[in-house]
């Protein structure tokens, strides 16, 4: 009787599910298959992965494991259930190539390339820069969401400039900074269309879309989101499109993809926004042709994390750093220069 016990109990234990996600329905949420409403919330979630999620009996409706059918209605709990810890949890050093532009015994600043997540999140296991950073630094101090070294964040698809933080007091006196507005972060954004005004300010709170998860949303009224500050300026003006540069007074979630969408500049080939579309120009098909040349030259949003300045943590000194225009990005302003030269526009 009691191997009987220890037995069931053994089994018990291997089938303990761990909370990898859970979200509540809204309230006005019309019935949508599970799966389809997964998708719109977990980012680099494929249907196929939820689909498989269901049928192992990892997806729960108000604690009914439910099949991928099932139409999700307002008020639900949907919560994806895994029998391994989160992601976070099961972090591993990776030899990945990492460019560090600067280090000492307090910080390291790195180029992060276009393509490379920062922290793992679903979907993204490995290969982030978190895993790189294991791999190349020991004993890096974990922030509030256990992630080593990591002060602040850029999208997967955006390349540029991060400061890591190599001590504890170094990432507490870091994070103050970007609490406080007082580093710098300046960006280099390839926009569709021609920016009105040289230089101006964007302010509206940022929240997630409401029917878009994946997307943020600005809400002008302060209402709903949190506070957000842009500043831009006009670079270059090529016709269709506007190279600007924008500077972060705040650093919400996709807050440049979203504010400058907002104000009718989407970034260009910024599919998760429609910038992947042909906002602007004209209907020749030699034109649409030029433009989906330029997608395939950058394959993602043309946006870069280019300048980052910060007082250092030790020493009290400012010090700022500067990377260059990654090729992709070099090379489609090429493009639109000439384009914009021999065109008449």
């Amino acid at each position: 009787m009691e191997n009987d016990n220890s037995l069931e109990e053994e089994f018990q234990e291997t089938t303990v599910l761990h909370e990898h996600f859970s979200f509540t329905a809204d309230k006005g949420q019309e019935p949508l298959r599970v799966d389809k409403y997964l998708m719109n919330r977990i980012e680099n979630a494929t249907r196929t992965k939820i689909q498989n999620a269901a049928k192992e009996g990892n997806i729960f409706v108000d604690d009914v494991a439910v099949k991928s059918n099932y139409k999700v209605k307002g008020g639900n709990v949907v919560r994806v259930m895994f029998g391994h810890p989160p992601h976070e949890n099961l972090l591993v050093p990776e030899d990945l190539p990492l460019e560090v532009v600067y280090e000492d015994d307090t910080v390291v600043v790195v180029n992060k390339a276009a393509g490379m997540v920062v922290h793992p999140g679903h979907g993204n296991y490995s290969g982030t820069l978190i895993n790189a950073l294991l791999f190349h630094f020991d004993n890096l101090p974990q922030n509030e969401q256990q992630r080593p070294g990591l002060v602040h964040r850029i999208d997967k698809d955006t390349s540029g400039l991060l400061v890591i933080a190599k001590t504890e007091e170094a990432l507490t006196h870091l994070s103050k900074q970007f609490f406080d507005k007082t580093s710098e972060r300046k960006y280099l954004a390839l926009v569709w269309g021609n920016v009105t005004d040289e230089a101006g300010t964007i302010e509206g709170h940022i929240g997630r879309h409401p029917k878009n998860r994946l997307q943020m949303l600005v809400f002008p009224e302060g209402e709903t989101g949190k506070h957000a500050v842009t500043h831009y300026k006009v670079l270059e003006r090529l016709g269709y499109v506007t190279l600007v540069e924008c500077q972060l007074e705040t650093g919400r979630t996709h807050q440049i993809r979203a504010h400058m969408k907002h104000i009718g500049h989407t970034l260009f080939n910024d599919e998760r926004y429609g910038g992947d579309s042909i906002l602007k120009g004209i209907s020749f098909s030699k034109y649409k042709q030029f433009v989906e040349n330029c997608f395939k030259i950058i394959p993602r949003q043309a946006l870069h994390a280019k300048t980052l300045g910060f007082e250092h943590p030790k020493t009290g000194k400012w010090m700022q750093f500067d990377s260059e225009i990654p090729q992709d990005l070099q090379e489609v302003l090429t493009k639109w220069r000439n384009y914009a030269q021999h065109k008449q526009l």
